[in-house]
């Protein structure tokens, strides 16, 4: 169903988007969002029942923009294996204006999830959601990566992702869109060698 702009919903639900990208997580308060959404702070409540919900719907959002950007990463049909992993990856990194949000937002909640359960757990199931999704594009390089392997190069390339997004939202300078593109392709390389040699 398309949701129109006027949508009382989609215009909350982007005043709680846009508060977190500005102000990021502790700053985001149900009288923040209500201000930026142009409501009364009870209409937040009655749409979320509680501030924790309002951030979590935050965090669904993102999980969901960045799942239907990889989603259209992987498609190409005469992309091989290594190209398909390649290109999900660089889907995340923070290369444009869109993306540079996004990274903002996931990194303020990886910061706040640390003391926050509430917050944690989705944050952790999206995460582990990522890292199938890796592990199923590692599989597909070689008929001889095992389960394990694929879950462990998943990891590898997670790790290394998450602290290029982390370090070039910070650091836009040292760590521009063609240096997170090559490191990302570093990373794709090992991991394609190492692949390559099973198949030996």
């Amino acid at each position: 169903m398309t949701v129109h702009v006027d949508d009382p919903r989609h215009r909350i639900s982007q005043a709680v988007w846009d508060t977190i990208a500005e102000l990021g997580i502790e700053a985001t308060t149900v009288r923040a969002v209500a201000t930026r959404a142009g409501c009364t702070t009870g209409l937040i409540m009655h749409r979320f029942g509680s501030r924790s919900a309002m951030l979590v719907h935050a965090r669904q959002t993102l999980f969901e923009r960045t799942a239907a950007r990889a989603d259209e990463a992987g498609a190409g049909g005469t992309q091989s294996a290594a190209e398909r992993l390649y290109a999900v990856v660089c889907s995340v990194l923070p290369l444009d204006d869109e993306r540079i949000v996004e990274a903002r937002i996931f990194t303020g909640f990886a910061a706040a999830a640390i003391a926050d359960a509430d917050l944690r757990n989705p944050h952790v199931t999206h995460t582990r959601q990522w890292l199938t999704r890796i592990a199923g594009l590692v599989a597909d390089l070689s008929t001889h990566i095992t389960d394990a392997e694929a879950a462990e190069y998943a990891r590898q390339i997670a790790t290394a992702v998450e602290g290029i997004v982390v370090l070039a939202v910070l650091d836009r300078e040292t760590y521009p869109p063609a240096t997170q593109k090559r490191l990302a392709r570093r990373t794709i390389a090992s991991v394609v060698d190492r692949s390559a040699a099973t198949d030996r």
